[in-house]
């Protein structure tokens, strides 16, 4: 299935390239199409391309040495991944999983490297990528450090992207409970069971697909321990 330009030109990474350098691009990358929990790049593998999330949602993740899968990143529409890679020609130092059914685009990484060496805007943005990456790895190092999950989810929820809402700060397209418990290693009950609590006392509020967070402070010195977590 072909790549338009003009849905090359809506990811942020590739809209200050000129049509014809879209058009070229275009012509040369695939699209593919992953089911909920399918393997879109194995750390075993070859570093093939650079990947453009159409729709969906993907996860970076990794697993323990007893086999316990942790979550890195999540990658949402509008966004790439394997840009590591692409860059030092490694094989990947992750896998990435589709969260949900999703599509995404693919460079190849011959093509993507080329693309960063000649244009200086697209390095930049790749660099800065780059070092978001050291710095969610860092976070994600600290948040694991925290000695119970409740305020491992509590930490995580205020690392995730907000916006300003009436009444609170709102996550839009919240990961579902299962997303979460990858990301703070525990189970998909447990962090059932912290959000039923997070409602019951009004830390949180769900508005369809959004969370809205309420009790702003009341996450953040559950996090840094200062609180308790709600017993019910």
């Amino acid at each position: 299935m072909p790549v338009s330009v003009q849905l090359l030109s809506q990811f942020p990474l590739l809209k200050p390239l000129q049509p014809e350098v879209l058009g070229e691009l275009s012509a040369q990358m695939t699209l593919k199409q992953f089911s909920r929990r399918a393997m879109v790049i194995s750390k075993d593998g070859p570093a093939e391309s650079l990947g453009f999330l159409l729709d969906g949602r993907m996860q970076g993740v990794d697993f323990t040495v007893d086999g316990r899968s942790v979550g890195l990143y999540f990658v949402d529409p509008g966004d790439y991944f394997g840009e590591l890679s692409v860059v030092d020609e490694k094989k990947p130092s992750e896998f990435v999983v589709a969260a949900v059914k999703s599509t995404a685009a693919f460079l190849p990484a011959a093509l993507a490297r080329q693309l960063i060496l000649n244009q200086p805007s697209i390095a930049q943005a790749v660099l800065m990528r780059m070092a978001d990456r050291v710095r969610e790895a860092v976070a994600q190092r600290t948040l694991l450090s925290l000695p119970n999950p409740f305020q491992r989810l509590c930490a995580l929820l205020l690392q995730l992207p907000v916006r300003t809402v009436p009444g609170g700060l709102e996550i839009e397209q919240a990961p579902t409970h299962q997303e979460l418990a990858i990301m703070i290693n525990a189970s998909r009950e447990t962090v059932t069971r912290a959000f039923q609590l997070l409602f019951t006392n009004n830390v949180l509020v769900r508005e369809g697909n959004s969370l809205k967070l309420v009790r702003v402070d009341f996450l953040r010195d559950i996090a840094e321990g200062r609180a308790d977590p709600p017993k019910s």
